[in-house]
């Protein structure tokens, strides 16, 4: 992902602007893209389901774990290194617990009280947030009034799927917060990644795989002082966490790469709007979630937003 920062349009390392070429796959580009947003799409799912047998921090550091394990046999084919440096790894943990250990443990511990559906479409709102801080932080990233205009749409399509008419009733306040604090965790993360890692050597793979690395040791420990070790290991809730390391983190990435390769950045983020609706059919029709008329409504707002806030000025040709 390396376009606007959100969750899921920007590979986990974004050390440079674009992505170094990769091996065309056999399969057609289209079938990947469809793919790749069904497993992302699943991921609030699979994060369900897992908080059903294990704690918040277990299921965030199972994910990063299997993610890094995913990462690490791929480098371990391809012969490539980690990267090296201790002012690197020194970056690197800080962006791991941006972009990694913090939103992955708040996401896990919003969906104990609300639908994995309505946290999909809260982590949609990263483009929003990313906006919002690239104002203050990145002073060569100027506004416009479509980037503006599209900043109150999607914080008003928030207030629809919240319910924010009728004093947010039926949905868990907590719950959404923390939801909405996890997607405001990746534009921080990319912005301190922007500013410290752009152009260190390394691929994208190398990079990940590394940051990963350093968010297992991170939950190792947050794991080992706030939560008790599980007393068994149920069968769907360890597969689920599995996969979404697994496919989620690791296959997934790899997938995001090559269609950036291939298709350029911007038509490869587009996955980032596809998200949000896969996650909330997944909640309704695997889960039994509820879905109220102003979930839909508000996601479609929140999207529009999103992509007027990702909009750049078109740039004049000379005549």
């Amino acid at each position: 992902m390396s376009a606007p920062a959100t969750a899921r349009s920007v590979p986990t390392n974004a050390t440079t602007d674009t992505v170094p070429p990769t091996r065309r796959s056999a399969l057609d580009w289209r079938v990947r893209f469809v793919i790749l947003s069904v497993i992302w799409g699943f991921s609030f799912l699979l994060i369900k389901v897992g908080t059903e047998g294990f704690a918040p921090f277990q299921v965030a550091l199972g994910r990063v774990a299997s993610g890094a394990l995913t990462l690490l046999a791929v480098l371990l084919v391809r012969r490539e290194r980690l990267p090296r440096g201790r002012r690197t790894w020194a970056h690197l943990s800080v962006s791991a617990l941006l972009l990694n250990t913090a939103p992955f443990s708040l996401f896990a511990f919003a969906e104990q009280s609300i639908p994995s559906g309505l946290a999909g479409i809260c982590n949609a709102t990263s483009p929003l947030w990313g906006m919002v801080l690239s104002l203050v932080a990145l002073s060569e990233d100027r506004p416009t009034r479509r980037r503006f205009a599209g900043l109150g749409l999607g914080f008003l399509g928030v207030l629809t799927v919240l319910g924010a008419w009728q004093g947010f009733s039926g949905v868990d306040a907590k719950g959404a917060v923390l939801a909405l604090l996890a997607s405001l965790c990746y534009p921080i993360g990319w912005i301190y990644v922007r500013r410290t890692l752009a152009g260190v050597p390394g691929s994208p793979v190398a990079m990940t795989g590394a940051q990963l690395i350093l968010s297992t040791l991170q939950l190792l420990l947050v794991s080992a002082l706030f939560t008790s070790a599980p007393t068994g290991l149920p069968l769907w809730p360890t597969l689920a966490v599995i996969a979404l390391g697994a496919l989620g983190t690791g296959t997934a990435l790899q997938m995001q790469y090559g269609l950036v390769s291939e298709i350029g950045p911007t038509t490869a983020q587009m996955v980032t709007y596809f998200v949000p609706v896969i996650a909330t059919t997944a909640g309704v029709l695997v889960l039994g979630e509820q879905l109220h008329w102003n979930t839909p409504v508000g996601a479609v707002i929140v999207l529009a937003g999103a992509a007027l806030t990702q909009a750049r000025p078109a740039v004049r040709r000379a005549a």
